[in-house]
């Protein structure tokens, strides 16, 4: 299947993800949820998972198809998964459930987006070295 039609025939599957992380907002440094939901998926995925850092941070490495045992070539894609302090006036269906609490700069989908080049590369591996998925807490205040 080509790359575009097979992260279409994903989108529902990363809509969901995106609505859940923007119902449940976390600001920086108390990404616990978030965090927890990440690596999840992470290993779900078959990807190696390191937490707590910058102490709510997450990084998963995807290892390619090496062909020896030398050094390796090496990427890092980063996301960042934290919310603002501020109240969400919207008439989402997937509207925060946190008071205070609001994903209103885009950062559920920026995780979603890395989760989901995460699967994809997770499943397909078709590369030397290895891939490290960072994702960041405390992007607006820390």
């Amino acid at each position: 299947m080509r790359l575009i039609a097979e992260i279409k025939d994903r989108q529902p599957e990363m809509a969901s993800w995106r609505q859940h992380l923007h119902q449940c907002p976390e600001i920086a440094y108390e990404e616990e949820m978030t965090s927890a939901f990440v690596a999840a998926k992470l290993e779900s995925f078959g990807i190696e998972v390191h937490r707590g850092l910058g102490k709510t941070g997450i990084v998963g490495v995807i290892h390619g198809q090496d062909s020896d045992d030398g050094p390796v070539p090496a990427i890092g894609l980063r996301a960042d998964m934290d919310a603002l302090p501020m109240e969400e006036r919207t008439n989402l269906s997937y509207a925060s459930r946190h008071p205070n609490r609001m994903h209103a700069c885009g950062h559920d989908g920026h995780t979603t987006m890395l989760l989901g080049a995460a699967q994809y590369l997770a499943a397909k591996r078709h590369f030397e070295g290895k891939v490290y998925c960072i994702f960041q807490p405390a992007e607006e205040g820390g």
